[in-house]
């Protein structure tokens, strides 16, 4: 680990860093286009807590139609007491795909979000402070390294010397400077890296999802079709 940890140290300002720089902005940019479609895919608001989110789904309101329907027209209507029966059904398949949503948002949007709004730009950022550390590094030794020819050939010049002094001491600042956020580069190039399995597997996650919700759903039709079937063949046959 450490010696992959000092080869991203390495590459943190050289030409395959850059490299790196420009997948991790390619990354930054599929993740977030993918984010995007998928809200559109959610049926449900975003963001709200549970039971307003269950309320504006179109099952929901599919449900309290179909129930209101058998309502006025009554129990003793059959199209009356199917509707009353299938708009309950129409709320329980709500109520599903309501966690469902709710899921897919803790597990994979709110994920990919954090992936492409904060933790690449942040990245990015560091990679553009430290090219602007390693100028004023280069800047303040070019600035030392010409002070300190002049002190050569000046002879008992005190103020010079500390002058030169001065100099050096910024020269060790911005080496510092630029050192600490190499370091800090490195580390987070290193853990972008390790972690693309981990980016990966939001994908493998979200069909996971779909699927136990659809199989939760089915098993939800399956259990409460026949029950339905036979009160509606019990009402036909009067």
């Amino acid at each position: 680990m450490k010696k992959q940890f000092n080869r991203m140290k390495q590459l943190a300002n050289q030409t395959v860093g850059r490299q790196i720089e420009k997948r991790m902005e390619l990354v930054r940019l599929v993740s977030h286009n993918t984010h995007k479609r998928m809200v559109t895919c959610l049926q449900g608001h975003i963001g709200t807590d549970a039971e307003k989110r269950h309320k504006k789904l179109p099952l929901t309101t599919l449900s309290q139609a179909m129930q209101d329907g058998g309502s006025q027209l009554g129990e003793e209507s059959l199209i009356g007491k199917m509707m009353e029966l299938c708009g309950e059904v129409e709320n329980k398949l709500a109520s599903e795909l309501m966690q469902h949503e709710v899921h897919i948002e803790k597990e994979v949007l709110d994920p990919l979000n954090q992936l492409a709004e904060m933790e690449i730009p942040n990245i990015l950022k560091q990679r553009k402070q430290l090219a602007k550390l390693v100028l004023d590094y280069d800047s303040a030794k070019a600035r030392w390294l010409q002070m300190s020819k002049s002190m050569v050939s000046t002879v008992n010049n005190q103020a010079l010397a500390a002058k030169v002094e001065s100099l050096k001491e910024e020269v060790d600042e911005a080496l510092n400077k630029m050192e600490i956020c190499k370091d800090q580069l490195a580390a987070d190039m290193y853990s972008f890296c390790s972690k693309e399995g981990d980016y990966a597997r939001y994908y493998v996650m979200l069909l996971e999802a779909q699927a136990d919700y659809h199989r939760r759903s089915l098993a939800l039709l399956e259990i409460v079709l026949p029950t339905i079937q036979a009160q509606q063949g019990t009402v036909t046959t009067h």
